[in-house]
């Protein structure tokens, strides 16, 4: 059976699973969701915004792909939003260090870029490597003299390091979609400049239609 033509109105949409900005906010959702149950009291207001500011990263990276073939103008808006979540996200996780005088890892710090390289597909794969990180350090930060704490710093060297690295590892996370959804914002921004919105490409594509039957 012959696959029905795809109108010249609609341009490709969906697909947003092959994106990888979507793919890194699906790892930071879940991420996200293992660190909040293991280190944000439960029923607390930062919990909520964390999961929440989470999954508004993913799911609207995942509805402006698939609104892309009728409007190119929310479709931009939409990762805009995503963007902005994923940003709030963020300073969830560099405030949790904060408030515990844990180390925020520098934008240079080797092991963001080891984190990136390592291309964990999933929450498990994320786990193994904080682990592995601890476990090479362990010596190091074990006979290290203890810095300044709060009521709110883990008590045990093994704790601190633990919480220190997942955090960090959700704040590189979001690091890395925000830098991809930057990219994707500009493509965006371009396509809509250059080829316009739904409306545009309707008119475009009437002047065609009777072109077309005119020179018949």
């Amino acid at each position: 059976m012959e696959k029905p033509q795809r109108p010249q109105i609609l341009q490709p949409s969906g697909g947003y699973e092959k994106l990888v900005s979507y793919r890194v906010a699906k790892l930071l959702y879940d991420v996200t969701v293992r660190f909040v149950d293991r280190y944000i009291p439960v029923g607390s207001r930062t919990a909520d915004q964390m999961e929440q500011a989470a999954r508004s990263g993913e799911r609207n990276i995942a509805e402006g792909s698939k609104l892309s073939a009728t409007t190119k103008k929310l479709e931009l808006n939409l990762t805009n939003v995503a963007r902005a979540s994923i940003d709030e996200l963020r300073k969830d996780y560099e405030s949790f260090l904060e408030h515990r005088k844990l180390t925020l890892w520098a934008p240079m710090d080797p092991r963001r870029k080891e984190l990136s390289n390592t291309r964990c597909k999933d929450p498990d794969e994320v786990a193994r490597w904080i682990q592995m990180v601890w476990l090479r350090e362990m010596e190091q930060r074990t006979q290290a003299a203890e810095g300044p704490r709060t009521t709110r710093t883990p008590r045990t060297v093994k704790d601190r390091a633990y919480a220190e690295i997942s955090a960090n590892v959700g704040q590189t996370l979001c690091k890395i979609a925000m830098h991809l959804l930057d990219k994707q914002v500009n493509s965006q921004a371009r396509a809509f400049e250059q080829e316009g919105g739904f409306s545009e490409r309707l008119y475009k594509v009437r002047n065609e239609v009777k072109r077309q039957q005119a020179g018949h």
